[in-house]
């Protein structure tokens, strides 16, 4: 099941946020799809506030992981696009910590074979003009978004 929903403004990501993040939980992984700009970390960002992360949330391109643990649940935001091997990707310890918090992987292409399980993939569309997202839940939550 896929759900289209457009995004015309600002508000409308940070309402799906509004959405999405109360049906978080520990263990939980977000795959985040969509080219530079498309709206990946701005979202995660928004997940942040209403999981009530005091800290500024922002994009690990660099550091690949930025963990934050001063809200309602640790939040682990990463960024695999630096990322060439899914060795490097062991040696992050992702598989490690994903059960403790919400996981959300921006450029999760490389984790794809690596991954247990998929709680919301995320694919962010951005054509210039016009933003849009294509959201896949699991089972477990397809009918939030019949």
């Amino acid at each position: 099941m896929e759900k289209y929903i457009e995004l015309k403004t600002e508000q409308d990501t940070i309402d799906l946020a509004a959405f999405i993040a109360p049906l978080l939980k520990p263990g939980d992984v977000v795959c985040l799809y969509g080219e530079l700009g498309s709206g990946k970390t701005f979202f995660t960002k928004q997940v942040g506030k209403m999981l009530f992360i005091e800290d500024e949330i922002s994009s690990p391109t660099f550091v690949l992981l930025n963990e934050y643990k001063t809200g309602k649940f640790p939040l682990y935001h990463v960024d695999l696009y630096r990322l060439k091997e899914e060795g490097e990707l062991l040696d992050l310890g992702l598989l490690d910590m994903i059960e403790t918090g919400i996981t959300m992987i921006e450029w999760p292409e490389l984790a794809e074979n690596l991954l247990p399980y998929r709680t919301f993939s995320l694919y962010f569309h951005f054509d210039g003009i016009k933003r849009w997202v294509n959201i896949i839940p699991d089972k477990e939550h397809e009918q939030f978004f019949v």
